[in-house]
């Protein structure tokens, strides 16, 4: 997935929108500023994929509110967040909470830059997954709903006589099930099988 090197610059302090955006204008990212976290989330939804370069201090909303935001809208935007004042227990929030990186003000162009880089690794390797799981799903499709039920006790770590037993069918009835899913899939062995139930999300799905 090629993404375009969007970076939005959110921070209430003209000063450090106008160093920050010339340097990255300059190193070859699309920059746009927004003056608060308000601004922003109120664009946020109908913004391109891209890396966000967040400020901790600003009014109205925080940056670690404004991060959260994003997490419980399910917008998947990369957070590097710019702390000052020695705001090291804010950075170790953030980055509990999902954040790339944090940069520390006056932060050098180096430093700026090699957090991006992470940011936009982290969107290129959510891509790469977000095909896998759409192939997985694709080929779990296939399966009965019976067969679903066996590979669902096999991804829960179960062997067959236990997944009979809760399904109310015989271990060999198990077996001949687990071929034929097998089979659908088009894998030889059962870490195969399971590596597509887990691509497709079952693992999140079964906790």
């Amino acid at each position: 997935m090629t993404v375009d090197r969007r970076v939005y610059l959110v921070d209430d302090d003209d000063a450090v929108r106008r160093s920050a955006g010339f340097m990255l204008k300059t190193s070859g990212y699309i920059v746009s500023s927004f003056t608060s976290g308000i601004a922003f989330l109120r664009e946020a939804r109908d913004l391109e994929l891209g890396c966000v370069l967040l400020d901790v201090r600003m009014p109205g909303l925080s940056g670690l509110e404004v991060q959260q935001e994003l997490r419980s809208r399910g917008l998947p935007l990369p957070v590097i967040i710019m702390t000052g004042h020695g705001d090291i227990s804010v950075a170790v929030a953030a980055m509990k909470a999902g954040a790339v990186d944090f940069i520390e003000k006056p932060f050098e162009k180096d430093v700026l830059l090699s957090a991006l880089v992470d940011g936009f690794g982290r969107i290129e390797q959510s891509g790469h997954r977000a095909r896998l799981a759409r192939d997985a799903t694709v080929r779990l499709a296939s399966l009965t709903p019976r067969e679903c039920d066996v590979l669902r006790g096999l991804v829960a770590g179960l062997p067959n006589k236990t997944i009979g037993y809760d399904l109310g069918i015989s271990p060999r009835t198990v077996e001949i099930h687990r071929a034929n899913l097998m089979g659908k899939l088009s894998v030889n062995s059962l870490s195969e099988a399971l590596r597509i139930a887990f691509a497709a999300g079952w693992v999140e799905s079964e906790a």
